[in-house]
């Protein structure tokens, strides 16, 4: 079972994770992550050299050329300040993921201190900084997927705290919150028809209300349920949950 590190670093100064996604499709979870935190009052460091959290090599089972990615993280975030990424599967392969590749290795400790650092945006919002109710406005019904990342941590808590807050927003439950939506990483590349089966149940759920809007805290999952569907005309949009936070706090004024 996945489990966040205990006593990690709390405070305004914080070293971001921006992610491979954000880099490649989401740029704008990216500048809505630096926003939210901005408002927060956090002083915002962005490593140059980032690259991958390691986790698709570790997934497929190649923790060789997981490690050396992890290595290389390791430098670029070097320090002792909070480490926070917008994505509960990137905070997850740091925290739980790269420590098992490690367990055998000479230089596991150095690893495990860059695991005890890092925070999912949300888990870090509410429980490293202590805000549990957030000051924006927006009107609309949205349902929520919690990916598999995220069981374990107290994101889904963090989560639920924060959008319930929000004057206006309306968060209706699923059936079957805790099925997975497919993406799995390489698994919707190894076993395609599974993984579509699985997406197509997941929607069902995530749209059975008719929501405004489906909301995600990782964008690996956005990307995959997103694209099915868009390709079968549904039309709901998909936000990540930082871009909700973001634009709530636009639509009180409050940024």
């Amino acid at each position: 079972m996945l489990h966040t590190p205990p006593n990690r670093p709390t405070g305004k100064s914080i070293q971001l994770m921006t992610t491979c996604l954000c880099d490649a499709f989401y740029a704008d979870v990216a500048q809505a992550t630096v926003e939210v935190l901005e408002f927060l009052g956090c002083e915002i460091e962005l490593p140059d050299g980032q690259t991958c959290c390691g986790q698709p090599a570790f997934n497929s089972g190649d923790w060789t050329s997981s490690r050396k990615v992890v290595r290389h993280t390791a430098k670029v975030f070097a320090g002792d300040k909070p480490i926070v990424a917008p994505s509960g599967s990137c905070a997850a392969m740091v925290f739980h993921g790269a420590p098992l590749a490690f367990e055998k290795e000479a230089d596991l400790p150095v690893i495990q201190a860059l695991a005890n650092r890092t925070w999912e945006l949300l888990d870090f919002i509410v429980f490293g900084l202590g805000v549990t109710e957030w000051p924006g406005k927006f009107d609309a019904k949205i349902t929520v997927h919690r990916s598999c990342h995220l069981r374990g941590s107290r994101s889904p808590e963090a989560m639920a705290s924060l959008l319930s807050s929000i004057e206006g927003l309306t968060v209706e439950p699923i059936d079957e919150t805790e099925q997975c939506c497919g993406f799995g990483g390489t698994f919707a590349v190894s076993f395609p028809n599974i993984s579509n089966r699985m997406g197509t149940l997941k929607i069902e759920k995530l749209t059975a209300c008719k929501p405004d809007i489906v909301a995600a805290a990782d964008m690996g999952c956005m990307m995959h349920f997103g694209g099915m569907m868009e390709k079968q005309g549904f039309p709901q949009k998909r936000m990540h949950v930082a871009q909700i936070l973001r634009d709530s706090l636009k639509n009180a004024g409050k940024i």
